[in-house]
């Protein structure tokens, strides 16, 4: 995983209102700026005016300039998603008309293969009772926005609070995605988090139990033979309570006899973090999950059989059976139980 900072690069979404994609990507981390603008139409440099009346062919978007040592645009394509209405082939909310239609435009042939592909994905989980409407486009001329579109989130704070609300994005965005709040878009990719920002600890006691909070935050350790998966035998995948971030499947998982959910492997090598040293505890070694580092359990050397046990709290993950894994973005996975 890269570490340090490096060239920046460019992506351009449109979604409606640029004010509102403006302040949904400046607040990320690893993005340099989001820029307000026009563009995908005809018209040399058009104003807001022209473009206002539909008929330039140009939609409001903004350009995002973001590190990928920090952020990958896997992470941008999905809050890009996750701030919008992708069934609306009209316009966007309260703003009607060609300037408000939604699309992705790809400046590389990577961008327009991991696009097309989240769109695939979020067809395919059915979050969405009509088709998705949002197009995937090649990027054309790029024109900024007159300087007082340009942060109008931060310049004028009451008003862009009440638009936002009263055109309806808020609330759509919140009935959809809290619903919907462990979907994920490309779990099984390294780079899919980089830019994932592990929720305050404020907002952790209100997502977890006291249990999975005490265990992952704090180290605790659940009492054997009474935890949730110790004894589950269904097909699927066990991810991190918090992110989400895939940990290990039900094909290597085994009975050890501790009363706690045993895996001989994770199911992503990345997605592990094993302390240096044992530390107690018959001397295991303390694993955590890599992004989240929330405290799983530990890993033990056998010395015949499983070679490695990683014996697990249940309140450190969240199962997710076979059927469900398109539902929730884990499609990668689903060809582990056909």
């Amino acid at each position: 995983m890269a570490g340090n900072d490096s060239e920046p690069e460019v992506a351009v979404f449109a979604g409606g209102c640029f004010w509102c994609l403006e302040e949904a990507f400046e607040r990320l981390p690893g993005v340099i700026g989001a820029i307000a603008g026009y563009t995908g139409g005809w018209v040399e440099n058009p104003t807001y005016e022209l473009v206002s009346t539909g008929e330039t062919g140009h939609r409001e978007a903004v350009k995002v300039i973001y590190d990928p040592s920090k952020i990958s645009y896997e992470r941008l394509l999905e809050v890009f998603w996750k701030n919008i209405d992708p069934t609306d082939p009209y316009g966007q909310f309260a703003d009607r008309g060609e300037q408000y239609r939604t699309a992705i435009f790809y400046l590389n042939d990577e961008q327009k293969t991991l696009a097309e592909e989240s769109r695939r994905r979020l067809e395919l989980s059915r979050i969405f009772d009509e088709p998705i409407a949002t197009e995937i486009l090649p990027a054309k001329e790029f024109y900024p926005a007159e300087k007082y579109h340009q942060g109008y989130y931060l310049s004028f704070p009451e008003h862009y609070r009440r638009y936002k609300t009263y055109s309806g994005r808020l609330g759509f965005i919140k009935a959809v995605w809290e619903e919907n709040r462990h979907f994920r878009l490309f779990p099984e990719r390294e780079r899919y988090w980089l830019g994932w920002r592990k929720p305050a600890d404020s907002e952790l006691r209100k997502l977890l139990t006291p249990l999975q909070y005490a265990v992952t935050q704090l180290g605790a350790t659940e009492p054997p033979f009474r935890n949730e998966y110790w004894d589950n035998h269904e097909e699927g995948i066990y991810v991190d309570i918090v992110s989400g971030e895939p940990l290990f499947s039900s094909l290597d998982k085994f009975d050890s006899g501790t009363g706690w959910p045993s895996f001989t492997k994770p199911l992503e090598e990345w997605a592990i973090v094993e302390a240096e040293e044992c530390e107690g505890f018959l001397c295991g070694r303390e694993v955590r999950s890599r992004f989240a580092g929330s405290h799983l359990g530990h890993v033990f050397e056998e010395p015949t059989g499983t070679g490695k046990r990683y014996c697990i709290n249940s309140a450190s993950l969240r199962f997710i059976p076979g059927e469900e894994l398109r539902r929730h973005g884990y499609i990668a996975y689903e060809g582990l139980f056909k």
